[in-house]
């Protein structure tokens, strides 16, 4: 009986800590990948970097609106169209 309390008041406790510290992560990423965008360098590739601005525009709209998946949305397909476009693949 004492062990089924007590794993039950793990259980608990681990859920309750998996989920308070989850709760910064979606914005996180959405700022993170806006800044993978900035920090991507296309000088020489001025249609691409037309194309990255707007996405970055478009996704600090959204995360501003706290539409915070769609930002993460926008910014990975901008990410993995510039990956492709540039040939790199970090």
């Amino acid at each position: 009986m004492k062990r089924s309390v007590l794993l039950g008041l793990f259980v608990t406790a681990s859920m309750m800590a998996s989920a308070s510290f989850a709760d910064g992560k979606p914005a996180d990423l959405c700022q993170a990948n806006i800044q993978t965008i900035n920090n991507t360098q296309l000088s020489d590739k001025p249609e691409l970097k037309q194309r990255a601005d707007t996405s970055v525009a478009k996704a600090k709209a959204l995360e501003a609106q706290g539409k915070i998946d769609d930002c993460i949305a926008e910014t990975s397909q901008t990410i993995v169209e510039l990956r492709k476009s540039t040939g790199t693949n970090n």
